[in-house]
């Protein structure tokens, strides 16, 4: 009743300002890729077009609000465990050695969290408006430092007592949304690409407001003997889609010690970079693990700085869970940059999540249901028994595709040539508010719904380049442009590249009805090769220009953004290009030449 009620709300919230007549209803059930698709054969366009024919509207995924957060304390994160968990962390430890990886080893579900690594790594979402502030600054510094403070607001949410979440089966998705208060989502679509190695891969998209983040995550973990350490191997990827702009970001790794001996506890440790190549921006953060002899103030502890270039322009420090704080090196201000307080958390945005009678049988949270509910009537053997249950079926499964000699070929990711997973219906065109209504999912397709159908792009191998300019022109060139049917029949050939559509031919025309007006295959082909021509050309002097552009940017922001120098004063009473040792030595010549002269007079009297 409530999805219902929620897609109803949407319908009218969108028609009463644009009228349903106005809505291509192709482009309202196609999604981004079919638009967006590169280089194909004869047989899949032909496959493409009377798939369009037939093409059955897409129902949007229904959603509900999910509000249920529990956090865990500020500070060290510690846990007792019971004498009966300490006798079975032992039996595990027998097991393995020093340095050994732990992606094999089964661990008593006491451990774990009731939730999966896909919706585990959502938690980064819940601050998402923060990065629709950073898209509509202006100034690339402010830009750099929003998209900081949301970096750092996605660690202050913490279980309760040291918890695990499940390992996700092969295959294994997740899905979800938030609101923001503009009334835009920001969604995250999730998928378990790989087994061994087990890589995470997900897809987060608001092309309302602005952004667009795609990653794939290996999870390792090492043993050490009293520690052991998960470390998230994978770089994500951030697109401001107006600006253009690509920051990456690395993930810090997952310390926990006091397994055998002492308190066990768990603190996040290393070094990670945030960049933007366009800007020249780089932030560096370390987080550092707590000393042995360290106190409170030295637990959970983050410092960094804000780079152009080699310069530094401000430098960050304070705990990543409870507040840090900024000071511009330029202008000696400092300002609290994050502060995990109950007002940042009333902030949070409202996650919506899709009800367990409506998710897949893939889908994360009834996968794990049995498990789940084990582990929270706290049923330690009946968790164990539902979990083996799932991992066996997981090796069965593996085992067949072994047999048959098959690979798992993931539904939603797919890997580019870089040997990147991308989501196959990634859209990374800026948003449009004169054609653009808003995005909505449907099978774990994101799709904008359009008032009119999109204008094709090409993708590429790390660029999207639009085609939207000249569009209307080169339909025009080709319009009166027919193939002469051969004594068999032969249809027209389909163009090569999708992304390039041609004006459908006039039946009605004269010259398309006369011998006069045929123009040769050859002659088409010759007139796509020239267009083709153009187009790179355009985009080589684009690039060139753009690139000069940005540079000239970063000199002019290194110059404005740089600490004043100490030695300013002493260049400016000497003179400007004249360094302070070549005065230096021309006084000493001059005085050694002094001296020398009244030992001549002198010598000579």
């Amino acid at each position: 009743m409530w999805c219902s009620r929620l897609v109803l709300n949407n319908y009218l919230s969108h028609s009463s300002t644009h009228p349903k007549a106005d809505l291509d209803a192709d482009s309202q059930n196609e999604a981004p890729n079919a638009a967006m698709s590169g280089l194909e054969s004869d047989s899949e366009s032909e496959a493409a077009q009377e798939d369009d024919l037939d093409q059955v509207p897409c129902e949007e995924t229904c959603y509900v609000p999910f509000q249920e957060e529990e956090f865990g304390e500020q500070g060290e994160q510690v846990e007792e465990l019971a004498e009966e968990n300490k006798s079975l962390i032992w039996c595990i430890v027998k097991q393995v050695r020093p340095g050994m990886d732990l992606s094999k080893v089964v661990l008593p579900t006491f451990i774990l969290e009731p939730r999966s690594f896909l919706d585990k790594l959502s938690d980064s979402y819940y601050h998402a408006d923060l990065l629709s502030r950073a898209v509509h600054e202006d100034d690339a510094f402010t830009r750099m430092k929003i998209i900081v403070q949301w970096y750092l607001s996605g660690f202050y949410k913490k279980p309760k007592g040291l918890k695990k979440p499940y390992n996700p089966i092969l295959g294994e998705t997740f899905r979800c949304y938030w609101e923001h208060p503009n009334g835009s989502r920001t969604y995250y679509i999730a998928e378990q690409v790989s087994h061994h190695p087990p890589v995470s891969a997900f897809y987060v998209t608001n092309r309302e407001d602005g952004f667009s983040i795609t990653c794939s995550i290996l999870a390792k973990s090492k043993f050490y003997g009293n520690s052991t350490s998960a470390v998230l191997e994978g770089t994500a990827t951030m697109t401001l889609l107006p600006r253009g702009e690509i920051y990456t970001a690395t993930t810090p790794y997952a310390h926990c010690k006091g397994i055998l001996m002492g308190t066990l506890s768990m603190e996040l440790g290393g070094k990670i970079n945030i960049e933007c190549e366009n800007t020249g921006y780089k932030t560096e953060l370390e987080f550092k693990l707590k000393p042995f002899l360290g106190g409170a103030d030295a637990t959970n502890v983050v410092v960094g700085k804000i780079k152009l270039g080699k310069e530094t322009l401000a430098t960050i420090q304070g705990h990543w869970d409870k507040e840090c704080r900024l000071k511009d090196l330029k202008t000696g201000e400092e300002i609290l940059l994050f502060k995990a307080d109950a007002d940042m958390r009333s902030k949070r945005l409202t996650r919506y999540l899709v009800p367990m009678e409506k998710q897949l049988p893939t889908e994360s949270e009834r996968l794990w249901r049995l498990v789940s509910e084990a582990i929270a009537r706290e049923d330690q053997v009946a968790a164990t028994e539902e979990k083996t249950v799932l991992e066996e079926s997981q090796r069965a499964s593996a085992k067949e595709r072994a047999e048959n000699d098959k690979k798992h070929i993931p539904t939603l990711f797919e890997l580019n040539d870089y040997g990147q997973w991308i989501y196959k219906y990634s859209d990374l065109r800026p948003w449009d508010v004169r054609n653009d209504v808003r995005q909505y999912e449907c099978d774990y397709k994101v799709i904008t719904e359009t008032r009119n159908k999109t204008v094709p792009v090409v993708l590429g191998a790390d660029k999207l380049i639009p085609l939207r300019a000249g569009m209307n022109s080169v339909a025009l060139s080709f319009r009166h442009l027919t193939i002469v049917p051969s004594a068999e029949g032969s249809k027209a050939p389909k163009a090569k590249n999708k992304s390039l559509v041609l004006a459908p031919r006039d039946t009605n025309s004269d010259s398309s009805q006369s011998p006069q007006g045929a123009v040769k295959r050859g002659s088409n082909s010759a007139a796509i090769k020239q267009l083709t021509n153009a187009v790179e050309q355009m985009n080589a002097t684009l690039q060139s220009h753009t690139k000069q552009l940005n540079d000239i940017t970063r000199r002019l922001e290194r110059m404005q953004y740089a600490p004043s120098s100490r030695h300013s004063n002493v260049h400016e009473l000497i003179g400007g290009g004249v360094s302070l040792s070549t005065v230096i030595k021309s006084l000493i010549y001059a005085l050694i030449g002094l001296m020398v002269s009244l030992i001549l007079r002198w010598l000579f009297k």
